[in-house]
């Protein structure tokens, strides 16, 4: 696929509900989906899950998330380079209202799954936070839907803050294949924002096979970027704007992993 494909501009899938409108149909896979939800003061939106589990992830702004069962209370955040957030998981085949009284933006990172798992809340003291790579290639990994971390069916999903000028998913690696213990089968949706007034990054998805992705983007705030195979990185934030990254992950293998291969030309740096 063609970087003209894969790179999503913003407002490139908004629509009357949503700013970011991402989904297997869409973008071409079977899983991962994403979208992004803006209220104004006193607003509320309602959505039915389906064959998916959804977390409801605030970026900006607190909100109230309710399914049939339960209600969770999200303190949220001011932006999404202030701190982590708490956040709610959503179970597939219910119904769910997100309000907020006084606006905000919020993610809703999903995947297709088998299970229904029970609705949950996360604490924002709870998430894993890694501080990964030095140097220039130095970036704060928000684990909160890790594989590890938080108990989903099918999805994945991390934050990333990458310091303006620094270098991160460095080295290069992929997930595209699945071979029992050194690499998982992933799709793979970025959303980027962009701290500061005309902040912009780069983005780089190279082949792992022939006619894969390939993609050299330009991002700004509210732009995606999908992979669906291939080797991504480097994400490359401009110098005095950091740069945010939200990752959403989900495939069909047998279990719920992040297994990475990295590419063989780029092996220093970056995850060490």
């Amino acid at each position: 696929m063609t970087g003209t494909d894969l790179h999503l501009p913003r407002g490139a899938t908004a629509n009357a509900w949503y700013a970011v409108d991402i989904g297997p149909e869409s973008a071409g896979w079977t899983h991962s989906s994403l979208r992004v939800v803006e209220l104004a003061p006193g607003g509320s939106h309602t959505f039915t899950t389906g064959d998916s589990e959804w977390i409801v992830l605030p970026l900006e702004g607190g909100c109230t998330v309710q399914t049939e069962q339960d209600e969770f209370q999200l303190l949220g955040r001011d932006s999404v380079f202030a701190d982590v957030t708490d956040f709610a998981y959503a179970p597939r085949d219910a119904r769910v209202q997100i309000a907020s009284g006084a606006g905000g933006r919020f993610a809703l990172a999903g995947a297709k799954c088998e299970r229904r798992l029970p609705a949950r809340y996360g604490p924002a003291p709870e998430v894993p936070v890694e501080e990964r790579g030095s140097g220039t290639c130095a970036r704060r990994v928000r684990n909160f839907a890790a594989a590890d971390a938080f108990a989903c069916d099918r999805l994945i999903a991390v934050e990333v803050i990458t310091p303006g000028g620094n270098w991160s998913s460095y080295p290069p690696h992929k997930h595209d294949e699945h071979r029992p213990g050194e690499e998982s089968e992933l799709e793979e949706i970025y959303y980027f924002e962009i701290d500061g007034p005309n902040g912009l990054g780069y983005q780089r998805v190279s082949p792992s096979r022939a006619g894969g992705a390939d993609v050299l983007a330009e991002v700004r705030s509210g732009d995606a970027v999908l992979v669906p195979d291939g080797w991504h990185g480097p994400s490359i934030a401009q110098p005095g704007h950091d740069m945010y990254y939200l990752n959403v992950m989900a495939g069909p293998g047998p279990s719920r992993e992040w297994l990475i291969r990295f590419h063989p030309d780029h092996t220093t740096g970056g995850y060490r």
